[in-house]
């Protein structure tokens, strides 16, 4: 699927958000001898999905390290290198794999740079990838950002176009803190402009991808692309509404959204995770306290229900939000009526066509 990215080079090539990430990998390696690569299958022909596609016949393979599958020692290792000197760069499949390293993570990587008072510093860039869909099912389909979220001395990143993604790896490998890169695994498949060679994105907070006066969304990762449909067509219809890409979840900028709900007087949040205790309900807390008097209704906020992550196609229908009920909740705070509410619905839905409802576009030949 091809999504609008305005911030390439003119004339760069249209290439899709995991080639993205693997150029920028690539770029970040080739300028700094330091990269190496740990994880699960780094080495493998598949190549973590295609975002490490070829990187070791450019650089070498030894700095493409295969690991066992034993996900605590794999990302100490990686921490202890990243203290003696290298920038680590640990791949992991699947979000769920670091659950076995939330000790490394948490308390190693998060914390060295502040209990040594400075003197070591953990340039380590953790990638793990969101799966959805079938074949996934409750373990494997999870979007974990709160959890990393919660803990000082991480950063956070969850690009959802390209061009960004291809920048902001980049920028992760370049810090000389923990970044945490949340990918989701459908946005692997979303085209667009990228600009060739470097290219640099400062970690720096949310990006208006939709300009409009009638309400601000603010979106992570995936759901920002589902907003963007949704924004499209409630433009088409006379209403639009503005779009922050929220980007970086960790360090949070809500100068950008209070600046933008200044102009709108409402606020939606849709959450690629679960909505309770989410990146969503931190957003719209934060914005009421300080501009409670700016609001002209109360802050919504969309996300995944409160119960594991079902397997069938039956019982996924209406789990993960999207472009059609985004819509619908946006019409309903602006006050549109039903009739144009149904119609915007209608065009949203038409747009998708048959697509099965656990796949992102008919070329998705899955599960992984």
């Amino acid at each position: 699927m091809s999504m609008p990215e305005p911030q390439s080079a003119p004339d760069a090539p249209v290439i899709n958000m995991g080639t993205a990430i693997r150029d920028g990998l690539l770029e970040a390696a080739r300028r700094d001898p330091s990269v190496i690569f740990f994880g699960e299958g780094v080495q493998d022909p598949a190549a973590l999905f295609g975002t490490l596609k070829d990187i070791g016949t450019h650089i070498g393979m030894e700095r493409m390290i295969e690991m066992p599958i034993a996900e605590n020692g794999l990302i100490g290792i990686a921490i202890g290198a990243a203290m003696a000197g290298k920038r680590p760069v640990v791949s992991l499949q699947r979000v769920e794999f670091a659950l076995l390293a939330l000790e490394q993570i948490l308390n190693n990587a998060a914390k060295s740079h502040y209990v040594s008072n400075g003197r070591h510093k953990v340039p380590l860039v953790l990638r793990m990838i969101v799966g959805r869909g079938w074949g996934q099912g409750p373990e494997h389909s999870q979007s974990l950002e709160a959890i990393f979220a919660h803990v000082p001395g991480l950063k956070v990143i969850m690009p959802a176009f390209a061009e960004d993604a291809k920048g902001m790896v980049t920028a992760a490998v370049e810090d000389d803190n923990p970044v945490v890169v949340l990918e989701h695994r459908w946005s692997h498949y979303t085209t667009s402009a990228v600009t060739e060679g470097y290219v640099h994105r400062p970690l720096d907070g949310p990006r208006t991808v939709r300009k409009g006066d009638g309400l601000t969304i603010v979106a992570t990762s995936y759901m920002t692309l589902e907003a963007v449909r949704a924004a499209d067509r409630l433009a088409e219809a006379g209403y639009p509404v503005e779009i922050l890409d929220l980007r970086v979840i960790r360090p949070l900028n809500l100068d950008p959204i209070v600046e933008s709900v200044a102009r709108t007087g409402r606020l939606l949040t849709v959450d690629t995770g679960f909505r309770m205790f989410g990146i969503g309900a931190e957003i719209s807390s934060e914005v009421t306290s300080r501009s409670f008097d700016l609001l002209e209704a109360a802050p919504v906020r969309l996300g995944l229900p409160d119960h594991p992550t079902p397997s069938s196609r039956g019982l996924v229908k209406g789990f993960y939000p999207d472009a059609a009920r985004i819509a619908r909740t946006a019409g309903e705070m602006m006050g549109i009526g039903e009739a144009e509410i149904a119609a915007v619905e209608q065009k949203i839905l038409a747009d998708r066509g048959d697509v099965p409802i656990d796949v992102p576009d008919p070329f998705f030949k899955g599960p992984f």
